[in-house]
């Protein structure tokens, strides 16, 4: 899809969330909010939905923007949650529409689980919980951690995740998902580009299961996030020169959910320009 229409200029940053998902900030904001950080080519990445694409597309027409519609899209192998960006696939395709529908009902049911086991030992609700969504979002975790930040039960969404609702504590609920390579196999089926999200964290996958990954359609990773480790982002970055793959960089941004800013990890244009060239679900928007 890559032709004259898309004249990208940067800086790009292909990672930011709405409210609807979880951040904090409509999607018509978190476009102004990386038009005024000077980004000039952004993608919206709310996790398994693509409820905020239209806002976001004509604030994104009305900024002079260029927007590649995406989601950020949940998975687990072996137990560990893996995060994959897509971008520009068809929101219509019947089998992605399901797969994100799955998950967006796990989740919701894990939610409630897991706020039953804080009402256990602490003073919050699921009305404390639903009160911290916006529209019709999912309620999952950082709903969670912002109730509690209501309560003035923790102090930050970090500290939240680090403490009360972390893997490793008592009130945590596990949620199923479907594994990294179905993802990858149904965003390519939709027309869309798979890059795996803040793929050298801590959680980092084997190098042999990354590599199965890449022969079932993976485009590349999101080498430039705040999450990589040197260590993880080196070895990746051997296997994007080894394989002249995709690598991107983007800042996470969810509003006040996160620290993270728009712009402080980029995209380079030739990066941005091979995503378009790939993609066969649906172009970008371009303001």
């Amino acid at each position: 899809m890559c032709d004259d229409r898309w004249v990208l200029t940067g800086p790009s940053d292909l990672h930011l969330h709405s409210s609807c998902s979880d951040g904090t900030e409509p999607p018509a904001e978190v476009m102004a909010a990386a038009h005024d950080a000077g980004v000039r080519t952004v993608a919206l990445t709310d996790h398994d939905t693509t409820a905020g694409w239209a806002e976001a597309g004509d604030a994104a027409r009305t900024l002079g923007l260029t927007l590649l519609p995406g989601a950020e899209l949940s998975a687990k192998h072996a137990g560990r949650s893996v995060h994959v960006l897509a971008y520009l696939f068809d929101p219509d395709a019947a089998e992605l529409v399901a797969l994100m529908a799955g998950v967006r009902e796990n989740r919701a049911g894990r939610a409630e689980r897991l706020v039953a086991n804080l009402a256990r030992d602490l003073d919050v609700t699921w009305d404390d919980v639903v009160a911290q969504r916006t529209g019709d979002a999912t309620v999952g975790r950082p709903h969670i951690a912002d109730a509690l930040i209501a309560r003035g039960i923790v102090a930050s969404r970090e500290e939240a995740f680090a403490t009360l609702l972390s893997p490793r504590g008592p009130y945590y609920v596990s949620h199923p998902a479907p594994t990294p390579i179905d993802v990858v196999r149904v965003v390519r089926a939709a027309g869309g580009v798979p890059i795996i999200a803040h793929p050298a964290g801590r959680g980092m996958l084997p190098v042999p299961v990354l590599e199965e990954l890449l022969d079932a359609g993976l485009s590349g990773f999101e080498l430039d996030h705040r999450e990589n480790t040197p260590d993880g982002r080196a070895t990746l970055a051997r296997i994007v020169a080894e394989r002249d793959l995709i690598a991107t960089g983007s800042s996470d941004y969810h509003g006040t959910g996160k620290l993270n800013r728009p712009g402080e990890n980029t995209t380079s244009d030739e990066m941005v320009a091979r995503i378009i060239a790939q993609a066969t679900g649906v172009p970008p928007v371009s303001g």
